[in-house]
């Protein structure tokens, strides 16, 4: 095995590539996938199949959201997890309409029809195509893990809260059945693991409210289910600078949403399943599954948070046969299974999603111990994160405020590193000594810590301990030698490490300081 494509044991027990890359089709590379083991192909068919079956209110609310036709989402979640199983960077993560999109499509499709939708949905996975090659995958390592942190809790709150609309006026046995759910969820794996207990919840909800005449809401009472295959087409809109115009601003909400989400729902499976993902894979993918999802009519979509929480926390799933499932028996349940789907309780789906929600949320993280040892400015960016996503229902609202908070605060601190020290004079010369990293947050006021009128003659400034990193820096050496030099006086800047000095000699005195 080549080291650079490590792999990783998994709980189904069978290793699964970490890179997420590589071509089946190389028979150099070929070696058997891991979801030709009946027991691991078990795991993943199961766990596809409880996925399906939460993700198809879901869609119907999102495509509600949009205001668009409920099988304009069904058939969105269909083909998003179908071509990003294949194409997809991340195995095991989930792909559908999801809300995020929804809430930017949504105004477009008010004031200009579906077809000016999909047309934005095909331009927006173009944008995502265009921003994965200029390498938009590794601007995820400026995430800090404070915002992380507060994007997986506000996450998990958005699941909750969105379960409440089904637990208000509701008759009163939706919440005994809810509890029953919940403790089949809870307790069932504690007895045997060989089927999913949300599964299990699912058919026993089901089948107690059908054999009992017990009337609740039901999955059919979401939306009416579609009764046909999507067919390819092409939006029915003008091909023209003015339509460019209208779908643009559109196209690029869904294409930053999308990636945005997508990329930390892959970094978050990455830490749960201890593997690695091809981020850049990811996000081309995501780009590839939304311009296919528009030619057959969907809303578009990206990575689903919570769906991924059961397919890899719940269903222990863990390669792409799962999400590929996840899309085939979504069809079937919606169109050869719809008669039965539509009497699946409400109450068991809003449980799954309880308990997803639940194991979402970083209970760690908010713990008094770790609040005490935690510094206030990373607790500080975790809550406006928390905040600001949970109060406007978008994540990539919550992920960007953080990050900008984040990086603020860092900014703050990191500004009184740098210190400078005055040494006495010796021989008509004085010495001062310039401590830290000096950036622009830090070297603004440098040129004010020198006694311009009453040093001597002669000044040396030794940066034996400091680094210039960027023109701030330099400009403020330079504004500080035309203040000695306006006062007749000389310095010499010593102690440069190489780094520094090529920098500092490439663009000194070419700033227009001191004019």
């Amino acid at each position: 095995m080549s080291p650079s494509t490590p792999r990783t044991a998994t709980p189904t027990g069978v290793p699964e590539a970490t890179s997420g890359g590589g071509s089946p089709w190389d028979p150099r590379s070929w070696q058997r996938p891991a979801w030709l083991s009946p027991r691991v192909a078990r795991v993943e068919l199961l766990s596809g199949l409880v996925v399906a079956l939460a993700l198809i209110p879901e869609a119907i609310s999102f495509s509600i959201i949009a205001g668009v036709d409920p099988r304009v989402g069904l058939f969105a979640s269909f083909t998003m997890a179908i071509a990003i199983a294949v194409l997809g960077g991340r195995p095991a993560m989930i792909s559908a309409a999801t809300a995020s999109v929804a809430l930017v499509v949504a105004p477009l499709a008010r004031d200009h029809g579906l077809d000016y939708l999909v047309a934005a949905v095909i331009l927006g996975g173009i944008f995502q195509v265009v921003l994965a090659v200029l390498g938009v995958a590794r601007l995820m390592r400026f995430i800090p893990r404070s915002v992380m942190l507060g994007f997986v809790n506000a996450l998990a709150i958005l699941i909750f809260t969105a379960q409440l609309p089904h637990l208000t006026s509701v008759p009163w046995i939706v919440y005994p059945l809810v509890g029953l759910a919940l403790a089949i969820i809870t307790f069932l794996p504690r007895l045997t693991t060989v089927v999913p207990a949300p599964l299990v919840a699912i058919v026993v909800l089901t089948l107690l409210t059908v054999g009992a005449g017990i009337a609740v809401p039901t999955v059919g009472d979401e939306g009416a289910l579609p009764d046909g295959l999507p067919s390819l087409l092409l939006p029915n809109v003008p091909f023209s600078i003015e339509t460019l115009r209208i779908i643009a601003p559109y196209a690029l909400g869904v294409a930053l949403v999308g990636l945005l989400e997508s990329l930390l729902t892959a970094k978050l499976v990455d830490d749960v399943t201890d593997t690695h993902s091809d981020k850049t894979r990811e996000a081309w993918g995501q780009g590839a599954a939304n311009i296919i999802t528009g030619l057959f009519g969907g809303m578009g979509g990206c990575a689903m948070i919570g769906q991924t929480m059961i397919n890899v926390k719940v269903g222990r799933a863990r390669t792409r046969l799962s999400t590929f499932a996840a899309g085939v028996f979504l069809l079937i349940l919606i169109l050869a299974l719809g008669d039965l789907v539509a009497l699946i309780p409400m109450a068991a789906l809003v449980a799954v999603m309880i308990f997803v929600a639940w194991a979402t949320f970083d209970w760690h993280s908010i713990r008094p111990s770790t609040l005490r040892r935690m510094p206030r400015s990373e607790t500080a960016v975790m809550l406006v994160t928390v905040a600001i996503v949970v109060v406007t229902h978008n994540l990539a609202y919550g992920v960007v405020a953080g990050v900008v908070l984040a990086s603020v605060l860092f900014a703050r601190r990191v500004a009184h590193v740098a210190e400078v020290t005055g040494g006495d004079v010796v021989d008509g010369v004085r010495t001062y000594t310039v401590t830290g990293e000096l950036f622009f947050a830090s070297s603004n006021d440098l040129y004010s810590q020198f006694d311009y009128a009453g040093d001597p003659r002669a000044v040396v400034i030794d940066m034996t301990d400091s680094h210039v990193w960027d023109a701030s820096t330099v400009a403020a050496l330079d504004s500080i030698e035309h203040k000695y030099a306006m006062h007749g006086k000389s310095v010499d800047i010593v102690g440069l490490n190489a780094a520094s000095q090529r920098f500092h000699g490439r663009i000194s005195g070419h700033l227009g300081a001191g004019t």
